[in-house]
């Protein structure tokens, strides 16, 4: 069955070699021990695929798939120069998050939005402090803890992420069920509807009035604070199975009294 050829930077990648990690090895020990300019050209070529399954993550950017590539083998050659041998990892592991961080860089740098390095600066270290407390607790630092680390405000913190982010179309669909799809610039308020909105604002407070007391309590802390169902759980001291029964039929409640 043939291959099929797909080119990018004049390179064939379906003739992209593959090594064992035995080779792996054996050409690292003589990379490192005795600088053989041969052996560093052979894990280059041989981690190319490597490259390959990255620039993937990043497709829908826009982006020229030879320019991903060639940033990606500078991540690579990078992962190649500083690898060590005498720590118990996979090569692919240590080299992915490095070709995947200058890919990232890459893009930042060149975001049609200028952003100062000033800020820049702030987001890459609120984005490593974020790794790191993540591979060390398990879980998604919050925006205290990020802030307290790097002994920064909150408020400069959230600006510098909110700054390096990818400018987004107002015509770009965000859902779509087989009909007409909704776009960014359809979920834009309008100051004409405000009088409208007051009303809604006015039906829903009433709606809420109808409610107990649990009841107006998950659904403040649910839409109004933004909290999950098992944060909400955990408050209040109840299963999150209950906490999602109990919304259900508070918000189907307020349907019967909300009539804008």
């Amino acid at each position: 069955m043939a291959r099929n050829k797909v080119e990018i930077c004049g390179v064939d990648t379906s003739k992209l070699p593959v090594l064992k990690n035995a080779e792996m090895r054996e050409l690292f020990v003589q990379l490192q021990q005795h600088n053989e300019k041969s052996a560093r050209e052979k894990l280059i070529n041989g981690n190319l695929r490597l490259v390959l399954s990255v620039i993937q993550r990043f497709n829908n950017r826009g982006e020229f798939v030879d320019d991903l590539f060639q940033v990606g083998c500078i991540g690579l050659m990078k992962a190649i120069d500083n690898f060590d041998l005498s720590q118990n990892v996979r090569f692919s592991t240590y080299a992915v998050p490095m070709i995947i961080g200058e890919i990232r860089r890459y893009l930042r740098d060149n975001n049609p939005i200028r952003v100062s390095r000033s800020l820049r600066d702030i987001a890459y270290k609120a984005l490593q402090v974020r790794d790191s407390i993540t591979n060390n607790k398990s879980r998604e630092p919050t925006i205290y803890e990020i802030a307290e680390e790097l002994n920064i405000p909150k408020e400069d913190i959230v600006f510098a992420l909110d700054a390096i982010q990818d400018p987004v179309s107002l015509f770009e669909p965000i859902y779509h069920d087989g009909g007409d799809p909704i776009f960014v610039m359809d979920q834009i308020s309008d100051d004409k509807e405000q009088d409208l909105t007051w009303i809604e604002e006015i039906a829903i407070r009433e709606a809420m009035n109808k409610l107990n007391g649990r009841e107006k309590m998950i659904l403040s802390k649910r839409f109004f604070e933004g909290k999950t169902q098992m944060e909400v759980a955990d408050e209040i001291g109840i299963s999150q199975a209950q906490v999602s029964r109990l919304e259900k039929a508070a918000i189907h409640q307020m349907q019967k009294h909300v009539k804008v």
